[in-house]
């Protein structure tokens, strides 16, 4: 059936949506890359959130360890593997592509940290904000396998209002200035929307890249 192609976005101020931004080659290398990740040396694995309650989704971090919600360092050393130069490449190249290469926001823009996130069909993620970054510098989001429902609102309240966009596989989101702190989360995951090409048996990855604006963790 024919399908008419997706038109990049403004979801709101300084929030670009921009569909299928990554080309089956670099998703399938994606994938592959994220399986690394997920073995270790910190494994993929559901957080527990500061209540004592288990997150649905599996997550591991680059750059930076990580706990919801804050960075933290394991003594006075990281366990997380470095933040590969490509990958910080790939964020910078993922701000211009949403703001244009003369916007400061993407010239300045060298995230420091990988968050990977793994959703099966039955993963959720509540409203929130990204608030444990000491910079305001975008959020750089990255989707690959199943389509998921990302419902972004509004900076002051978890409530409406708020716009619910699909983001499918290989789909690019960044928000920055106004829409820098604005909840967001995934209400809803489309089990069996992701193509097989990407050697995925289902589920979502998705990859947020930040700068975190602290000093480099140690080794």
């Amino acid at each position: 059936m024919f399908e008419l192609p997706r038109e990049r976005a403004e979801i709101a101020p300084g929030a670009v949506h921009v569909p299928g931004w990554l080309g089956p080659e670099e998703q399938r290398d994606l994938v592959l890359r994220c399986r690394e990740w997920a073995v270790g040396p910190v494994p993929m694995r559901h957080m527990v959130l500061p209540g004592g309650g288990r997150m649905s989704v599996r997550s591991t971090t680059l750059g930076w360890d990580w706990a919801p919600y804050r960075y933290l360092r394991t003594g006075d050393r990281k366990r997380a593997p470095d933040m590969p130069p490509w990958l910080t490449e790939l964020g910078r190249r993922a701000a211009q592509e949403a703001y244009g290469p003369d916007s400061p926001d993407a010239q300045d823009y060298r995230p420091d940290t990988a968050l990977v996130n793994f959703y099966d069909a039955d993963a959720r993620m509540g409203m929130h904000q990204d608030r444990d970054e000491a910079s305001a510098a975008p959020i750089v989001s990255l989707s690959l396998g199943d389509t998921c429902v990302f419902r972004f609102g509004n900076t002051q309240t978890r409530s409406a209002p708020y716009r619910d966009v699909e983001l499918r596989s290989g789909d690019l989101f960044v928000f920055g200035g106004p829409s820098r702190y604005a909840f967001h989360g995934v209400p809803r995951i489309r089990p069996g929307t992701g193509a097989a090409a990407l050697g995925m048996k289902g589920g979502r990855l998705n990859l947020t890249l930040r700068m975190t604006g602290r000093s480099r963790p140690e080794r």
